[in-house]
């Protein structure tokens, strides 16, 4: 399908470990794109193994087992299952020439590495690692370091923020995006299961290029923090949640944001 063999090696090969980023995205019949973000904190039942949060699911079972708690916690149905590491979504970003970001202060994160300038700044693959993961978000505000978004919510919404910003420079007119040649690195830097072959990340690049920028609404699953028998765990909160899940099942718009 157009991608050297060896890359082949990459798909139906998992490894356990706790995920960092949960996201279930979909192309609805009206052709819009959908993302919904788990927070790795939320508290659900895992099959066989009771209440925990679902990062938890891939240690216990790996891929098998997240799919299945998203399948009975939520009713969604999941046909398809992409790994990515931290170190292969440096290499995705790098190989679209990095990305850049409009910071309204300079921003840091001791822990995640971060360190930008105010402005618009072109992100690497290294930065832009350390911007979407970062947890201890810090802005410079009238010469003071304040924390900002550093919750697993806020990092959430920068993820989506990385992934959009992807998005749209691949669109973008005069852009000198290589569909092939970003599958093909993209295809290096993942395992999935055996329905995803190089040639269906093809057929999916395309699908995405297809897509109006506006036709995408990508969201975090509402929730709140709540502490039941010392863990910490994010709840969510209703009815918003359940609204939002429900649209995705039956691939309708999202209710509108309050």
């Amino acid at each position: 399908d157009g991608l050297p063999p060896e890359w082949e090696d990459n798909f139906g090969d998992f490894s356990g470990k706790r995920t960092d980023v949960i996201m279930i995205a979909q192309i609805t019949p009206d052709g819009e794109g959908q993302l919904i973000s788990l927070p790795r904190d939320l508290r659900v039942t895992i099959p066989g193994k009771g209440i925990n949060k679902i990062n938890a699911a891939f240690v216990f079972g790996g891929p098998d087992l997240l799919i299945q708690t998203i399948q009975e916690n939520f009713g969604i149905s999941i046909n398809n299952y992409i790994e990515i590491n931290f170190g292969g979504f440096g290499k995705v970003v790098d190989s679209l020439g990095g990305i850049e970001i409009t910071f309204d202060n300079p921003a840091r994160d001791a822990k995640s590495g971060l360190r930008v300038e105010e402005g618009t700044q072109r992100l690497d693959g290294e930065m832009a690692l350390a911007y979407a993961r970062s947890r201890f978000y810090q802005e410079l505000r009238n010469g003071k370091w304040v924390s900002v978004r550093g919750s697993d919510i806020g990092r959430t919404g920068r993820q989506q923020e990385v992934l959009m910003t992807m998005f749209r420079q691949a669109k973008s007119p005069g852009s000198a995006f290589n569909l092939p040649g970003f599958v093909g690195t993209f295809a290096e830097q993942i395992t999935a299961d055996e329905g995803i072959t190089p040639g269906v990340l093809l057929e999916l690049g395309k699908a995405g290029l297809a897509l109006d920028v506006e036709n995408i609404d990508m969201r975090t699953l509402p929730v709140e923090i709540s502490n039941q028998n010392g863990t910490s765990y994010v709840i969510p909160v209703e009815p918003e949640a359940s609204a939002l899940l429900a649209a995705f099942r039956a691939g309708v718009p999202f209710p509108p944001e309050e």
